[in-house]
C-alpha cells in the first residue's frame, strides 16, 4: 500500500512538535473538530503535512479561492513528491450562470469558458480517489458542487491488456459507451482516433496518448506516446481508462430519467394552467420539449445539469454526489483560513437556490432544477471527516465545536507579532489619566494631541526615513482615496488600493509599494489577508473603535498582522473607546508577542526582519506578450530554422507541464504566444498593398 512519507529539509521546530502530537493524539481518540491556531509565518501548512504523515489518511484540503487552492497544492506536492496531489477547482474560466430579472424581463442565458487543463485535473483527483489510498486533493469551495455518482463512474472503466481478444470495432463502441469523443485531427483529453489497425486514446486525466495496434483480433502492443513530441515513451502490458466524463448514465437509466422528465413537466403544466399563466406554460412546454428531444437524440443538451436528479435517480430533495462521495469513508478534512472558508460553504446554498426559484417560477426551469445545487451546510457536516480547522483567527463556528484551539504561536523564524500603541482618533487636549488610551508600554501623549491624520503623517515620514514602508486602514473606498490624494498633497508619495481596482493593478500597485516607489500605502480591506509585506514596517488603523466587520476581532488581528514580517513591525490604533474587539485584539496580539518573545531568550535567538525577492508578476506579464507580440518571436522561429510547426509543439509541451505544475499565469501567456504564431499579425504594407488591389 503506498503512504505518504515526507521529503523536506527542514524538521518541526518552534510550536510545531508540540501542535502536531496533539492533533494526532485528537485524531486517534476519535475527535471529530479540532482548531489549529497557527500565526502567519509559523508554518502551518508544514504542521498538517506531517499529521497527514502519521495519519497515514486520504485527506482534503478546502481553500476559500483558486488562487490559495494552488498555492497550498504546489506547498504539498514538494512535501509529498510520490503522493497524489491533486487540485480540484471549479472548471470555468468564465461563467455566467442563466438568470431571470421580472422587473426588466430580462432572461440572461448561461455562457461559459472551460478550462481542458482544469477539467483534466479534476479527472484526474477523482480517478486518484477510486485507485489510490495516497492521495491528497486541494479543492476550492467547488468541492460542494453536484458531481456525477462514483458509483457509476467506477462502473464503466476499461482495462486492456495485451494479447486480449478486441476487434477494432468492439474497442471504439466501447470507448464511445466511456463518453470518448471520436475525432480525425489533433487528440485532446477525453478523445480518441482509429488509424487502420491502431487505435490511439488520450484520456481524460492526462496528456498521453495511448496507442493500441489490434491484429487478428487481439490485441498486439500497447505503448505511450508523448502527446506533442509524438516519441514512444514506453511499452507496456495494460492500460486502464476512466470515463471521459464525470456524469455517466447507462442507456437504462437515461431512458428512466426521460420519463421521469415527461411526466414532472406534465405536473407542472397542469400547475400553470390558467389565463395569467400562458406565457410560463408555453415557454416551459417547449424548452423542455426540446431538451428531451435533444437527450434521446444525442443523450445530451444545453442545461442537462439541471435535469441531475433524475439522471442520478435521487428523491425530491436529496443531496447530490459531490467530490467528497469518491473519498473513502474514513478520511481527513482540512479546512484553511476557516475564518473565511466556513461562512462561504456556508453561503453557497441560499445564493444558488434564490436564483433558480426564480427560473422556475417564470417557467423557464422544471421544479427539479433546484436539486442541481452545492450541499447544504448540514449535509457538508455530515460528510466530511474528521476535520481541522487551520487559522490565524478562528471563528465561532470552530471554537464551538473544537473547544479550545490547539496554539502554533511560536515562528521557528523568532520574527515577533508587532507593538501595539493606541491613540485618540480626534485633535485636542490628549487626557493622560485616560488609562484605557495609553499605549502598549504605557505612554501618554502631548497637549495638544494633533488627531489620528496628522500623527500618521508624522510617524509615516519617520519610517520613510529609515527606508521602510507604512500602510494605513480605512473604513471606506471614498475615505482611502481622499487620503491618498490628501497624503499627496503633503508631499508624501502615497496610493490606494481597494476593491474597485483591477486584479493586475493591485498587483502593480502591490510590487511598485515593495521596491519603494511610493511610501504609504492607503487601503480598506485588502490590507487584511494574504499580503505579504515584509518592507512595512508601520500599520496605521484610522477609527479602529468603528466597531463592525472591519474593525471586528478578526479583522483587527488579521490587520496587525501585516506588520508581523519586520522585526521593527509596529502598529498603532487610533480609537477614543476601547471596543469589546479592541480590547481582545490587543490582548491576543500582546499575548502571542510575549510567547515569543520568551521563546527566543530562552532559545539564543535574534529575530531578522523577512527578506524576501520582489516578484514582479505584471512585468513578467507584459514582457512576455511583448515578446509575443514583437520580433523576438521571429527571433524564435529563426532558431527553429524558420519551422514555425516544431516551435508551436514545443511552447504547447511547455503549456501543459505548466498546468500540470498549477503555474497557469506561464500557462497562459504559452497559451497567447501560441496563438501569435499560429496567426501572425500581417504585414502593414502588404494589408495596404492589398487595399489598393481591391
Amino acid at each position: 500500500m503506498a503512504q505518504f512519507k515526507i521529503k523536506s529539509d527542514y524538521t518541526p521546530a518552534g510550536d510545531q512538535p508540540k501542535a502536531i502530537t496533539s492533533l494526532v493524539n485528537g485524531l486517534k481518540s476519535g475527535t471529530r473538530d479540532q482548531t489549529l491556531l497557527g500565526v502567519t509565518g509559523s508554518g502551518k501548512t508544514f504542521t498538517i503535512a506531517n499529521v497527514i504523515e502519521q495519519w497515514q489518511k486520504p485527506t482534503l484540503v478546502i481553500a476559500h479561492n483558486k488562487t490559495l487552492a494552488a498555492q497550498l497544492a504546489a506547498e504539498y506536492r514538494e512535501f509529498f513528491p510520490d503522493a497524489a496531489v491533486h487540485y480540484f477547482v471549479s472548471y470555468y474560466d468564465y461563467y455566467q450562470p442563466e438568470a431571470y430579472m421580472p422587473v426588466t424581463d430580462t432572461f440572461i442565458e448561461k455562457e461559459a469558458m472551460v478550462n481542458e487543463d482544469i477539467e483534466r485535473l479534476r479527472h484526474a483527483a477523482t480517478q486518484a480517489l477510486l485507485s489510490r489510498d495516497d492521495v491528497i486533493v486541494v479543492a476550492s469551495v467547488s468541492c460542494i458542487y453536484g458531481l456525477g455518482s462514483p458509483i457509476e463512474y467506477q462502473k464503466v472503466n476499461l482495462k486492456i491488456a495485451k494479447g486480449e481478444a478486441m476487434t477494432r470495432a468492439a474497442l471504439t463502441r466501447k470507448l464511445i459507451g466511456m463518453y470518448f469523443e471520436r475525432v480525425a485531427g489533433d487528440l485532446s483529453p477525453g478523445t480518441f482516433r482509429a488509424l487502420g489497425s491502431t487505435i490511439e486514446v488520450m484520456p481524460a486525466n492526462e496528456r498521453v496518448i495511448h496507442r493500441i495496434d489490434l491484429m487478428g483480433g487481439k490485441v498486439t502492443k500497447i505503448e505511450e506516446i508523448n502527446a506533442i513530441t509524438r516519441v514512444i515513451e514506453r511499452s507496456v502490458d495494460s492500460v486502464f481508462f476512466f470515463p471521459a466524463k464525470h456524469y455517466v448514465t447507462p442507456k437504462d437509466v437515461q431512458d428512466a430519467a426521460v420519463a421521469d422528465i415527461e411526466q414532472e413537466l406534465a405536473e407542472r403544466l397542469k400547475q400553470l394552467e390558467g389565463p395569467d399563466k400562458v406565457i410560463e406554460h408555453e415557454r416551459l412546454k417547449r424548452r423542455v420539449r426540446q431538451d428531451i428531444s435533444m437527450i434521446k437524440e444525442f443523450g445530451y443538451c444545453n442545461g442537462i445539469e439541471n435535469y441531475s436528479r433524475h439522471f442520478d435517480r435521487r428523491k425530491p430533495g436529496e443531496p447530490p454526489y459531490t467530490l467528497l462521495s469518491y473519498f473513502p469513508k474514513d478520511f481527513l478534512t482540512v479546512i484553511d483560513e476557516s475564518h473565511v472558508t466556513i461562512p462561504q460553504i456556508g453561503g453557497m446554498y441560499a445564493g444558488d437556490r434564490a436564483r433558480k426559484e426564480t427560473l422556475i417560477q417564470y417557467g423557464f426551469r422544471l421544479p427539479s432544477a433546484l436539486d442541481n445545487r452545492p450541499l447544504k451546510f448540514d449535509e457538508f457536516q455530515k460528510r466530511h471527516g474528521q476535520t481541522i480547522y487551520t487559522s490565524a483567527t478562528p471563528g465561532t463556528f470552530e471554537l464551538e465545536r473544537s473547544g479550545e484551539p490547539i496554539s502554533q504561536v511560536i515562528r521557528p523564524t523568532g520574527l515577533v507579532d508587532p507593538e501595539i500603541v493606541i491613540r485618540p482618533v480626534v485633535s485636542g487636549s490628549a487626557d493622560s489619566s485616560r488609562s484605557d488610551l495609553k499605549g502598549a508600554q504605557g505612554q501618554t501623549f502631548g497637549n495638544p494631541y494633533p488627531g489620528q491624520v496628522k500623527d500618521f503623517i508624522t510617524e509615516a515620514e519617520k519610517v520613510t526615513a529609515r527606508g521602510a514602508r507604512s500602510m494605513v486602514t480605512v473604513l471606506t473606498k471614498k475615505m482611502a482615496e481622499d487620503l491618498a490624494q490628501f497624503l499627496v498633497e503633503k508631499q508624501i508619495r502615497a496610493k490606494y488600493i481597494h476593491s474597485d481596482i483591477k486584479t493586475i493593478e493591485r498587483i502593480e500597485i502591490l510590487t511598485a509599494f515593495r521596491r519603494g516607489e511610493f511610501d504609504v500605502l492607503v487601503g480598506v480591506n485588502l490590507l487584511r489577508e494574504g499580503l505579504d509585506l515584509p518592507e512595512v514596517e508601520l500599520v496605521g488603523i484610522l477609527d479602529a473603535d468603528k466597531e463592525g466587520f472591519l474593525r471586528s476581532e478578526t479583522s483587527l488581528i488579521q490587520t496587525i498582522g501585516r506588520a508581523a514580517r519586520n522585526v521593527e513591525g509596529r502598529v498603532i490604533l487610533y480609537a477614543d473607546h476601547m471596543t469589546g474587539s479592541l480590547d481582545r485584539a490587543v490582548g491576543e496580539t500582546n499575548r502571542r508577542r510575549d510567547i515569543q518573545i520568551a521563546y527566543n531568550k530562552a532559545h539564543g535567538i535574534t529575530p531578522q526582519t523577512i527578506i524576501k525577492r520582489i516578484h514582479d508578476i505584471v512585468g513578467d506579464i507584459q514582457k512576455a506578450r511583448t515578446r509575443a507580440v514583437s520580433d523576438l518571436a521571429q527571433t524564435d522561429v529563426a532558431a527553429y530554422g524558420g519551422d514555425v510547426k516544431k516551435l508551436i509543439k514545443e511552447k504547447r509541451q511547455e503549456m501543459h507541464k505548466a498546468a500540470d505544475a498549477l503555474d497557469f499565469e506561464t500557462a497562459a501567456l504559452l497559451r497567447d504566444e501560441i496563438s501569435r504564431l499560429e496567426n501572425p499579425p500581417k504585414d502593414p504594407a502588404a494589408k495596404k498593398k492589398a487595399k489598393l488591389k481591391e
